[in-house]
């Protein structure tokens, strides 16, 4: 059979990949959280220490141009010194002008280098060279830096020559600037000493004044004050940019040209970078432990969504298939017939559909219990799975009928015949329940219908199938019909039947709708005859009579209860229609001689009805009927088909005087218990038992058991269906209680039965 293929058909494929889908988006969407926590946290880190670098650069800047201010202010204040010095040493000296304020001079230029921390400090004229005598090693470096120092000089100089004759400026005119001295980074500075101009006059020089020149390098005890003061972790100075991976690096510029003349390169104080040094292990720890739970949460998830995928396909299967037998049901059934049809596009193709209705299920059911019957089925759906090909499908539609789809079925191929007898023959050999504790004999009627018209309806295939089973089922059961279009006429007949039926129900009912099929055509009526019940006497007096229902159809003629009652159980019909026989009958017994008695026969679904008892009680109160003088007979299949219930109510009947008796005895299931548990009055002996006597030594010796059993139990009898003297003969004398047949009398209307009551009564006076 083919169970996935079509279960995938039914179900979209995008339910199939929804939960891979699901998990993959999670993970993604968990990582990338994940990963967009760690990237936020570096890239706070990063703007942390850029933003610490660039104040770091901004402090420098801002401490190189305090330095170049400072030097600004130092010079000013040295240049008033050396001029005051110079005036004050004019006055008390009268030699030459280089000798003039030698000595203080020298002190000032001492306490320039100690006081104001400068490396250097000269005092020169505008042509550039030392205006005081110095020791070589001054000379010396005074000529080393010259060059780099007349710039500045000259510039100044010429400021001072463009300021116009007796003009004064407060404070006196100076330059500062960054350059590079004796290879270092420096802060060089420049003012004027000026004096007045009568002591200029006198030593007869033309310059406007001297110039104090004084300079500091960066990289000495200044970048050391500069680290300590910002914090500069390992600062040093460089030529060249040489720092560290870990280092950063200040270009300094000279101020005149803005070439580099140095970096100072120091280890930067970077807060993100320790803040993320310090919280990379935490947040390695919680990384994975975060890692681990999203990996579990979606292991668990994953389990989960296997589970309730799992579950969902469990669910389908089960919604799709028959629990018991797992064949595929009705809903999954209409499917793949709707998907054969789908496909029937080749020419020379056609398909089969087979309907199996099971026999006689319902008494293995009801004897052995629902938990047999379940054994029952899967047996037979394994016999069945073991005769047909993977390409086929076998469904359980309901109860016991099946259906077996061939989609594979030749033009002028009669296998599926073949298969189809196969399985009745399969089917109708013994099955073994309970580990072999019971042995069943059942079987299957077939009904067969073949197509190849993909425009034809799924349900008109279905039709064509249970009317070919239908009419396997009243033509004997245990065989195989092919639908054929004559068929549908049967159908129709049986339905007009049932038709039918429902208006003389209606007619006789009085129901209200009655009045508006009184212009219809005329379904008959329905009429209840009489087969008299005779004592087994020598004398075969009557002793009483069965009620038995006969419908005189107007264009059928009169239709015995074979003909119709099936249809009237199938139509729900049964229960209203035994409620007029039951009725009729008591109406008729009523004015019969009060020592006979009616026989009516009850279905099991009167039995069921909770209000049976009540219903009985007030026809016999209706009609007068003694309770003592009626007869309810049951089959052997009903007494299985009751439940405690419906014993009880019988029960309550018995006890108000009714009578029950067992019809047709020993050929159903039957189960001696039952004369006990019901209570059985009287035990009817089938017909087909009183046949075989005289023609068949085992009929005698059936039935001489039944009445020995029947007399040991203390129930009474009465054989059916006696037709000949033998017969009668034999059964008076094997102690048969009643007899009826045609040997006595047949079915006839109340009208001609009443007669012969009459002549009985007077038969009777006469032998008195």
């Amino acid at each position: 059979m083919l169970a996935d293929p079509s279960l995938r058909l039914l179900v979209p494929r995008s339910t199939r990949t929804s939960s891979g889908s699901v998990l993959v988006l999670l993970a993604f969407s968990g990582l990338a959280i994940l990963g967009l926590v760690f990237l936020a946290a570096i890239w706070a880190g990063k703007e942390s220490d850029a933003a610490a670098l660039d104040r770091q650069r901004q402090l420098v800047n801002s401490r190189l141009l305090d330095q170049v201010r400072g030097v600004s202010q130092d010079i000013q204040l040295m240049g008033a010194g050396y001029a005051s010095l110079l005036l004050a040493d004019s006055a008390m000296a009268s030699g030459k002008h280089e000798r003039a304020g030698a000595t203080s001079a020298a002190a000032f230029g001492k306490i320039a280098t100690t006081v104001f921390g400068y490396n250097a400090a000269f005092l020169v004229t505008p042509a550039g060279e030392l205006a005081l005598e110095s020791d070589p090693e001054t000379s010396r470096r005074f000529k080393w830096v010259r060059p780099l120092l007349q710039p500045m000089i000259q510039d100044l100089e010429a400021k001072q020559h463009g300021t116009p004759q007796g003009s004064t400026s407060d404070p006196q005119p100076s330059r500062v600037e960054l350059m590079r001295l004796e290879g270092r980074p420096s802060v060089a500075g420049v003012v004027s000493v000026k004096s007045s101009s009568n002591t200029n006059q006198q030593q007869g020089n033309d310059a406007n004044g001297l110039y104090l020149v004084a300079f500091r390098f960066l990289d000495g005890v200044t970048l050391d004050t500069l680290s300590r003061e910002q914090g500069l972790a390992g600062a040093r100075y460089a030529r060249t940019a040489d720092q560290e991976q870990d280092e950063v690096a200040f270009q300094i510029e000279a101020t005149a040209s803005g070439e580099p003349i140095g970096f100072i390169i120091w280890t930067p104080d970077l807060p993100g970078s320790r803040v993320i040094g310090r919280l990379v292990p935490i947040l390695s720890i919680a990384g994975l432990v975060i890692v681990g739970l999203f990996f579990a949460l979606m292991g668990r998830l994953r389990r989960s969504l296997r589970e309730l995928s799992a579950s969902e396909h469990h669910a389908r299967h089960l919604s799709l298939h028959d629990v018991l037998t797992g064949l595929p049901n009705r809903a999954l059934f209409a499917a793949r017939l709707e998907q054969c049809l789908a496909s029937m596009k080749s020419p020379g193709r056609r398909s089969v559909l087979a309907l199996v209705d099971l026999d006689k299920f319902k008494e293995v059911n009801d004897i052995h219990g629902h938990a047999a019957g379940d054994e029952l089925l899967r047996g037979v759906v394994d016999r069945m799975n073991a005769l047909i090909e993977p390409g086929d499908t076998l469904a359980r539609l309901g109860g016991d009928e099946f259906a077996l789809l061939l989609p594979d079925a030749r033009e002028g191929d009669d296998s599926h015949i073949l298969l189809c007898n196969t399985i009745i023959g399969a089917l109708s050999k013994p099955f073994q329940l309970r580990d072999g504790d019971i042995v069943v004999r059942i079987g299957c009627s077939i009904g067969i219908a073949a197509f190849h018209d993909a425009a034809q309806a799924s349900s008109e295939i279905l039709r064509r199938a249970d009317v070919a089973l239908y009419e396997a089922k009243t033509n004997g059961r245990g065989r195989l019909v092919e639908y054929d279009p004559s068929l549908d006429h049967r159908v129709e007949a049986r339905e007009n039947l049932k038709n039918d039926l429902r208006l003389v129900l209606a007619d006789h009912a009085h129901l209200p709708d009655s009045a508006n099929n009184a212009s219809s055509i005329d379904p008959g009526r329905l009429e209840v005859f009489f087969q008299g019940v005779h004592r087994a006497d020598a004398h075969g007096r009557l002793s009483g009579a069965e009620a038995l229902l006969r419908w005189r159809h107007p264009t059928l003629g009169l239709l015995s209860p074979d003909k119709f009652i099936p249809i009237a159980e199938e139509a729900g019909m049964i229960d209203q229609l035994g409620h007029w026989v039951l009725r009729s009958a008591a109406e008729a017994a009523a004015g019969w001689p009060a020592d006979m008695s009616v026989a009516v026969n009850v279905s099991p679904s009167q039995i069921r009805h909770r209000d049976f008892d009540h219903h009985v009680l007030s026809i016999l109160a209706e009609t007068g009927l003694p309770p003592s003088r009626l007869e309810l007979e049951l089959t052997e299949a009903a007494l299985f088909n009751i439940d405690e219930d419906a014993q009880a109510t019988l029960g309550k009947l018995r006890s108000r005087g009714i009578r029950i008796a067992l019809d047709d005895f020993g050929t159903g299931f039957s189960s001696l218990s039952h004369l006990i548990q019901f209570n059985i009055d009287r035990i009817k002996i089938d017909r087909s038992f009183v046949r075989l006597l005289g023609t068949q030594a085992e009929g005698a010796a059936i039935v001489s058991a039944i009445l020995g059993l029947s007399r040991t139990l203390g129930k009474a009898t009465t054989a059916e269906g006696v037709e000949t003297e033998g017969q009668r003969d034999f059964l008076v004398a094997a102690g048969c209680n009643d007899l009826q047949g045609f040997l006595f009398s047949r079915p006839m209307p109340l009208a001609d039965f009443l007669p012969t009551i009459r002549s009985t009564k007077a038969a009777a006076q006469v032998v008195r």
